[in-house]
């Protein structure tokens, strides 16, 4: 094992191999407030990569229901319980959130990596804790779609009271899209015996070699976040790949410039915002400070990795849903939710203004200004003065070009009145 740094959990930490960073880093951002689960993103992948014979059952984009769905069934509550055996009690975090190096402060317990030193199988120890979930655990994809948790049972003819109010709702469930995160320290990547998984230097997108795969799953059993697959008709594993041709530039529709993934581009929500970040040589990110996705993590901080405990530091990050209680939001994003809620749910300037650029525009967004607008609304928020302005944000492509343009307030059509009743 090697010593490489994970600014996630703000300290050094065991990895099959030494480090090395690509120059820049494909990562990404859901907006869970606005995810209504229609599953658009789920189908545009579907319909790109994954509609061949033997591909039943791959689902590189889902969207699961919290907190009783999943797919594979249960996986996250599987693996938080790998790791509660492993260090029973000892999964916290402690220190103070600082710098670049140290977001959320320090994460005190075991990462896979770390606890799978102490499970020895035949084999050895595994280079990284995880399990293989059974075909019954990859059956039924959106099971437990919309169930919520209650704190009354329902009674027929009549509604709920009090379950609903804010800063935590009583009766709660929330939609989680997913995708591969490719991590900084791929825990399929440390776990296959063929060297086929590698990231690209381009990007740091994660890509399994098929002519090298040779299907033992290994892959599958280590990734926390269970996204490779295996498929039967080829006997090989596969993966979201990031829809890379786009993000290097070679769609057509986006003449020549990158484009965001297809589960990105197709999400009718505009939950999503995808980018590319720059990294320093020692694997933070590289001061960066009107790129959107740098802005929302590092700057207003209301975006939180999914399970930074895992130890994989992922690149997908999330805004976290805010009527849902923090206990649960704390394990499953760390100790940054309280933080991140309350400055979502009342958002300065400069936040509403980027969180605009979410679906704007199908090309990456590697730059943003605002230019200021007039006042038009105040009111106060649980204790708290909101102010809106009708500032308009512009967005740029990698080569400057100029993308996006949009404004705070959207814009409202009035239909004539002769027009009043027609279609």
């Amino acid at each position: 094992m090697s010593n490489v740094l994970n600014w996630q959990l703000g300290r050094e930490m065991d990895y099959p191999y030494d480090a090395a960073y690509p120059d820049q880093q494909f990562a990404f951002i859901f907006n869970i407030n606005r995810c209504i689960g229609c599953q658009s993103c789920t189908m545009a992948c579907k319909s790109t990569w994954t509609f061949s014979k033997g591909q039943e059952y791959m689902w590189w984009n889902n969207v699961e229901t919290k907190p009783y769905g999943g797919y594979p069934h249960h996986w996250d509550v599987k693996t938080l319980d790998l790791l509660e055996q492993a260090n029973p009690g000892g999964q916290n975090w402690g220190g103070v959130a600082k710098d670049l190096k140290a977001p959320y402060g320090q994460f005190n317990g075991k990462t896979v990596f770390e606890a799978a030193k102490s499970f020895i199988g035949p084999e050895g120890a595994n280079r990284a804790l995880g399990y293989l979930p059974t075909d019954e655990e990859w059956s039924a994809p959106n099971r437990y779609e919309d169930h919520p948790v209650g704190n009354e049972k329902g009674v027929k003819g009549q509604y709920f009271k009090g379950g609903e109010l804010l800063p935590e709702h009583k009766t709660w469930f929330f939609y989680l899209a997913r995708i591969c995160n490719h991590c900084s320290y791929p825990a399929c990547l440390a776990a296959c015996p063929r060297n086929a998984i590698y990231k690209r230097p381009e990007d740091g997108i994660v890509l399994i070699d098929q002519e090298r795969c040779r299907g033992y799953r290994k892959c599958m059993e280590a990734c926390p976040y269970k996204k490779t697959f295996y498929r039967g008709t080829t006997r090989t594993s596969e993966k979201c790949i990031a829809c890379f041709p786009r993000v290097e530039g070679k769609d057509q529709a986006g003449g020549g410039l990158p484009m965001q993934t297809r589960c990105m581009a197709a999400c009718i929500g505009h939950i999503r915002l995808q980018g590319l970040v720059q990294l320093n040589k020692d694997g933070t990110w590289k001061e960066d400070r009107y790129n959107p996705l740098y802005y929302l993590i590092h700057v207003a901080k209301v975006a939180l990795p999914l399970y930074p405990q895992f130890g994989t530091e992922p690149n997908g990050y999330y805004i976290p849903p805010r009527w849902v209680p923090r206990p649960y939001l704390k394990q499953m994003f760390g100790p940054g939710v309280d933080a991140a809620i309350d400055k979502y749910s009342a958002p300065d300037r400069e936040l509403l203004a980027v969180l605009q650029l979410f679906g704007k525009d199908q090309r990456i967004c590697f730059r943003y200004e605002i230019k200021e607008g007039p006042k038009v609304f105040e009111t106060e928020v649980r204790g708290k003065k909101f102010a809106m302005f009708n500032d308009t944000i512009i967005g740029y492509a990698k080569d400057g070009t100029k993308i996006i343009e949009t404004t705070v307030e959207e814009p409202l059509h009035v239909r004539p009145e002769k027009h009043a009743n027609s279609i």
